[in-house]
């Protein structure tokens, strides 16, 4: 499979079109998911697609589980400490061909820790949008776990296990605009 070819350029993500998405198993029987409402990034597309890199930057206070009481205490120093780490970052490190698709690796920043994790990357192709500009859309996944990174909160439960597991799948769905260079003289 020949991946679509995407112009090189600076791509800003669109918020609005784009999710970053997580789910955690809870009380070992079920997947409790959820995302961040406010995020933003900045995807380099090289002249060589496997120079191209990514910065992006979460804010935790936008943790959205469809549960105020719940987010309310992932916000608190039990988890995300946001008070004082009120942001996730995710620097790209290098780009590599994976099958038909790429492999980012990065450094990963959550409560102060940063450790590389491994992005599976899917180009899904460009297209012009109705403003006279150009989109890009990735999806990407990956899996963490929590307590590497100091989200170390455990509750054990009678008979074994724990109410919150360990391992965090995470995905995203990245809608991008290329970036002209009037938007980068007004940036």
């Amino acid at each position: 499979m020949s991946n679509p070819e995407i112009p090189a350029g600076t791509w800003t993500i669109d918020p609005s079109h784009s999710e970053v998405g997580f789910s955690v198993r809870h009380l070992m029987v079920s997947k409790v998911k959820g995302n961040f409402e406010t995020f933003e990034g900045t995807i380099t597309i090289a002249d060589n697609p496997l120079e191209s890199s990514v910065d992006a930057k979460v804010d935790l206070n936008s943790i959205n589980t469809r549960d105020a009481g719940r987010d309310g205490h992932l916000r608190s120093a039990d988890f995300f400490e946001v008070e004082t780490y009120p942001n996730m970052t995710f620097t790209s490190t290098s780009v590599e061909p994976k099958g038909g698709d790429y492999k980012v690796t990065g450094d990963l920043s959550i409560k102060g820790t940063t450790k590389p994790v491994e992005l599976t990357l899917e180009f899904n192709g460009t297209h012009p949008d109705p403003w006279g500009g150009t989109r890009a859309g990735f999806s990407a996944e990956t899996k963490i776990s929590r307590k590497e990174f100091g989200v170390d909160f455990e509750i054990p439960m009678d008979g074994g296990g724990v109410v919150v597991g360990d391992e965090i799948k995470v995905f995203l769905e990245v809608e991008a605009v290329l970036q002209t260079s009037e938007d980068l003289v007004d940036a």
